[in-house]
């Protein structure tokens, strides 16, 4: 008896809830009749422009839009058979299929089946934004209502078809079809339209690309539904993918393997602008000016395709950057978008090594240390009150065995050096370096943060860098400049955010004694850690490197660009050696390829920088001028 009457007021619930979505359907039916026409616009379409203000990447393409009758009849009968059996039978809602979804909605207490039309689906991509409240499912409604009164239902198929998410960037079937087969919608054969027609359901995780398993799983599924209603025989079904099938995955203008990295990453910043609204953010409609320069991206993309294998699991990532402004001037997340989408540059954290090692050293200076204060560098363990020990090793196992200065210390990337120095000045004062630098992470102070092991974000470590780049001056990176509307209306342009927060002098000796790591007078019980690059670069710059058990970095600037490339395996497996010279090719090609034909500066000291002449290893008085370097100091530290 009780379930029967828990039953009945389940009924009721539900009779009075459709009853009165009904009604107010009606009801929304006759204020739409008599309001304005909607009007189908390229609201779609997405266009990135670089840095001289050059289109190089759209999501979709004005000469895009195609008619109904040209594209495939597997595509038009797939979309409705999966999407809206009904399509051509309702007014702009399926009351049949909304009644179903609320009571299995009820039933369970929870949301789990949809009913949204074709007609829904495309206003929605259109005008809204994809929050579930009841305000957007009354716009939705209203704006189904307005179309379907002014439009036909082929009208309203091509419509939708011309502008649904088909991933990777393709808003479209036509931009789709190009992209994924390198066909006209009109070619698809029947293999091909399934896998398009099953990607918008989650154009993520669906696409082909991204997801070639997926892909063809909801394929099939569509395809049994061809079946079950007479579209297609199931000797059709029965030979589908058999073989698998060549995904052509590229894009005639600007067809990198990396700059599909660079686009996830404005898309990224462009959700976090609050001023846009978030319905053109996500249909689009929008002209976004960004700080890519293309040469350097494409110098990027080569230099990685040169230096990197698509026969072993090491990945490779990197940015530049224009630390004057912070804009963000070429990225690639890894070596090939169309093998991971994983960004490595916005979205990973790992071990930095030595390349931490500069802030220690300005840490230093600001704390009375000069460029020829002395530790003794040796094999060392390190016990602490509570009696553990902490034991550094230098690369290869090789010691200088005897005192050594900070500007050799830095060179050689000395890790007893930075372990002493960072004791010496307490763990805590690291800690505060890298937060006046702006690092957003939190930093554990403990011993081996001298020596790079907390993981980082490569992008938020890159912020960091700026400040010593732009001479003590924060500039955090940015992508978008502007974003303008289809008509050339101002949405949103970038405001510079800069604030000088290292002492200049200190950060004019650190970013000199950077340029020892290639310096061949400090060649001695090691060499300098970037010696490799010495006959390679054509003008001076600030570099450093970094190794852990898993990663290579390195990272280097002058006033008018700086660059970090990282190796590693997202795994964190261990690297062959190799890369550590691979990925100061691509830092070197890149770099040097932005800065070609610029004219450049470095920086300049204040009448308070006094440089004395001294042996490179010893930071004595010279015997020779073989060996011989500047040494910088404040005035007054130089004694």
């Amino acid at each position: 008896m009780m379930i029967m009457k828990r039953m009945y007021n389940l009924y009721r619930i539900f009779l009075f809830l459709w009853i009165s979505f009904v009604v107010c359907i009606w009801g929304i039916y006759l204020y739409a009749y008599i309001s304005p026409k909607i009007v189908l616009n390229s609201a779609n379409r997405i266009y990135l422009y670089d840095n001289k203000e050059e289109l190089v990447f759209e999501s979709n393409n004005n000469n895009d839009w195609v008619s109904l009758k040209n594209i495939s009849k597997y595509v038009r009968n797939a979309t409705i058979i999966s999407e809206d059996k009904s399509f051509y039978n309702h007014s702009g809602f399926d009351y049949l299929r909304i009644g179903k979804a609320m009571f299995n909605n009820i039933k369970s207490g929870t949301i789990v089946e949809g009913a949204s039309t074709i007609s829904q689906q495309y206003v929605k991509n259109l005008y809204l934004d994809f929050n579930q409240t009841w305000k957007r499912k009354i716009d939705e409604a209203f704006l189904t209502i307005k179309l379907e009164l002014r439009y036909s239902k082929d009208e309203i198929l091509e419509g939708y078809l011309n502008t649904i998410n088909y991933g990777q960037g393709n808003y479209g079937i036509a931009s789709a079809s190009k992209y994924y087969f390198n066909k006209n919608a009109s070619d698809l054969t029947l293999e091909e339209a399934l896998m398009l027609v099953g990607i918008p359901r989650s154009p993520e995780n669906n696409n082909p690309i991204a997801n070639y398993d997926n892909c063809i799983k909801r394929a099939r599924i569509i395809a049994s539904l061809l079946v079950k209603n007479g579209y297609i025989t199931k000797e059709e079904y029965d030979n589908l993918y058999k073989n698998k099938i060549e995904i052509y995955g590229k894009r005639e203008r600007n067809n990198m393997s990396t700059l599909m990295y660079y686009s996830d990453a404005v898309n990224e910043e462009l959700n976090s602008i609050s001023s846009i609204p978030k319905n053109l953010i996500k249909s689009g409609g929008i002209k976004i000016y960004t700080t890519l320069d293309v040469n350097a991206q494409k110098k990027l993309d080569d230099s990685i395709k040169e230096n990197g294998s698509n026969e072993d699991d090491v990945q490779l990532a990197g940015i530049l950057v224009n630390p004057k402004t912070g804009g963000v001037l070429a990225l690639a997340g890894g070596k090939n978008y169309a093998r991971s989408q994983y960004n490595r540059v916005t979205q990973s954290k790992r071990q930095v090594g030595s390349t931490i090692k500069p802030f220690l050293y300005y840490s230093a200076l600001e704390n009375n240390m000069t460029e020829s204060s002395r530790f003794y560098s040796s094999k060392v363990s390190f016990v602490f009150g509570n009696k553990e020990t902490y034991t550094p090793n230098n690369y290869s196992n090789l010691y200088a065995n005897k005192e050594i200065t900070m500007a050799a210390a830095l060179a050689y990337s000395d890790n007893i050096y930075a372990v002493k120095t960072h004791l010496f000045l307490g763990e805590e004062q690291l800690v505060k370096t890298m937060k006046m630098a702006g690092l957003k992470e939190k930093l554990n102070p403990v011993p081996s943060l001298a020596l790079g092991s907390q993981e980082l974000n490569m992008l938020d470590y890159a912020n960091s860098y700026i400040t010593l780049a732009n001479y003590g001056t924060t500039n955090e990176t940015y992508f978008i400049e502007r974003v303008e509307d289809v008509n050339g209306n101002l949405l949103y342009k970038h405001k510079e955010k800069s604030k000088e927060v290292f002492n200049k002098d200190s950060v004019f000796i650190i970013n000199e004694m950077m340029t020892n790591t290639y310096n061949p007078a400090f060649i001695d019980y090691l060499n300098p850690t970037i010696i490799y690059l010495n006959s390679k670069i054509s003008r001076k710059y600030a570099i450093k490197s970094g190794t852990t058990d898993n990663d290579y970095w390195i990272v280097g600037y002058n006033p008018d660009a700086l660059m970090m490339v990282w190796a590693g395996n997202d795994m964190n497996k261990s690297v062959n050696s190799v890369y550590s010279k691979k990925i100061k090719n691509i830092w070197c090609d890149t770099i040097e390829e932005y800065l070609k034909d610029k004219e450049t500066s470095w920086y300049e000291p204040s009448n308070n920088i006094i440089g004395i002449p001294l042996d490179a290893v010893s930071g004595d008085t010279p015997k020779s001028s073989k060996n011989t370097v500047i040494y910088y100091y404040k005035k007054g530290t130089e004694n």
